[in-house]
């Protein structure tokens, strides 16, 4: 970033640093460093939280613990009447959070439904919690009121389960709209609705690819402002440290970006032997640029009131953080800022401390989910501390 720009945003107290590798690409291909050099590394990190650990927000911002004592907390859903709906994959569960709506902890949570196969997305749409198992859809009748179950389980759609990436994330916008990844670093998929988004009506009927090229979509968010669909996404592995980036970008409905033959636009994987020139040629450039094997998981369009104007309309998305990098990257919650619809500036960190020291493995936690509580305030699940944080604005 330009020394005026990184000023502007100090005097704003929204970041600390500028992020490397992160920017708004206005649909322009960026010069990206040659694939293959070293270190190409497997580096993953272990987690150990510090005594009395707890991130760090901007100055006019504070953190506090949400709810504890989870196995691991992962997508995070705030439904209609304020509670928070929370994935718990390893648990089988999805969990519901009571929210008093005053910046406190939770206090009440209760079982929405159990025995699922490695939970993830949660959607609510009409009466039905919409929840993506690896394998398939549910949906559950509730009342949206209360948020208690009131039906059974109903299958919605199939889904091809499991593989390297297992997550499976669904949102509503005038569709329903579910995301799954590749089975592998590089491959060219045989099954056409992995590294893609398929679209379908609530029930599950008249499914088809809305967009593919996609290596692993995790994160779904529909903009408010204009209903168009976005995605954070994971590029691909073993390259080098410091490419290819991860990005969020809108979703085009018949859109290419890229995955397996090529990334960032038409920067081709040598790794690919049968290259395909007439899907690279329309490959799309991502919108933003989040730096490389940050794994952004889950984000979300800010539209509350509690923070300070220039976070209305933007994007907060948790990056999980690295395991292929030797210094590692990620660890931490980044914000964009939107106009008109549009990535207005580039990525800034909001929610760090997850990772004191990226020269070492040991960090304090990984950030999966982000929801925006009915308060305003922002959620961060963290699954390696098993913990939800809530930020809240300094009355």
């Amino acid at each position: 970033m330009r020394t005026a720009k990184v000023l502007a945003f100090f005097l704003t107290g929204l970041i600390a640093a500028p992020l490397a590798f992160a920017q708004v690409t206005h649909g322009q291909a960026p010069q990206l460093p040659r694939p293959f050099i070293k270190p190409i590394v497997a580096n993953p990190s272990q987690v150990n939280p510090a005594p009395g650990f707890k991130p760090q927000a901007p100055a006019g911002f504070h953190v506090t613990v949400f709810a504890r004592g989870f196995q691991e907390p992962r997508y995070l859903a705030v439904a209609p009447d304020g509670d928070v709906f929370l994935a718990d994959p390893r648990a089988g569960e999805v969990i519901v959070l009571d929210d008093s709506g005053h910046g406190g902890a939770s206090r009440r949570r209760t079982v929405f439904a159990r025995d699922l196969t490695r939970p993830f997305g949660i959607a609510f749409h009409e009466d039905y919690v919409y929840i993506a198992d690896t394998d398939e859809v549910i949906r559950f009748r509730y009342d949206p009121k209360t948020s208690k179950r009131l039906g059974k389980r109903q299958h919605v759609l199939d889904l091809p389960g499991g593989g390297m990436h297992w997550t499976r994330t669904v949102v509503f916008g005038k569709k329903m709209f579910v995301s799954a990844g590749a089975d592998c670093n590089v491959c060219v998929e045989s099954d056409s609705r992995r590294a893609a988004v398929t679209v379908a009506n609530p029930a599950g009927g008249d499914a088809s690819i809305y967009s593919s090229g996609l290596r692993n979509a995790v994160g779904l968010a529909i903009n408010p402002d204009t209903g168009e669909l976005w995605a954070d996404v994971n590029e691909r592995d073993m390259l080098g440290d410091n490419v290819p980036p991860d990005y969020f970008t809108h979703v085009a409905p018949g859109g290419f970006y890229g995955w397996p033959y090529s990334y960032i636009g038409k920067h081709l994987d040598p790794r690919i032997k049968a290259q395909r020139p007439d899907l690279v040629a329309k490959a799309i450039v991502p919108d933003v640029l989040l730096g490389p094997h940050v794994a952004p998981l889950e984000s979300v369009f800010y539209m509350g009131r509690q923070f300070p104007g220039r976070y209305r309309h933007g994007a907060f998305i948790a990056e999980h953080g690295s395991w292929n990098r030797s210094i590692l990257s990620g660890y931490q919650v980044v914000f964009i800022p939107f106009r008109d619809g549009q990535p207005s500036g580039d990525p800034s960190t909001f929610l760090t401390g997850f990772d004191p020291n990226p020269h070492s493995r040991v960090v304090n936690g990984r950030p999966v989910g982000v929801a925006v509580a009915k308060d305003g305030s922002l959620l961060v699940s963290d699954d390696g501390g098993k913990v939800i944080w809530r930020v809240s604005r300094t009355p």
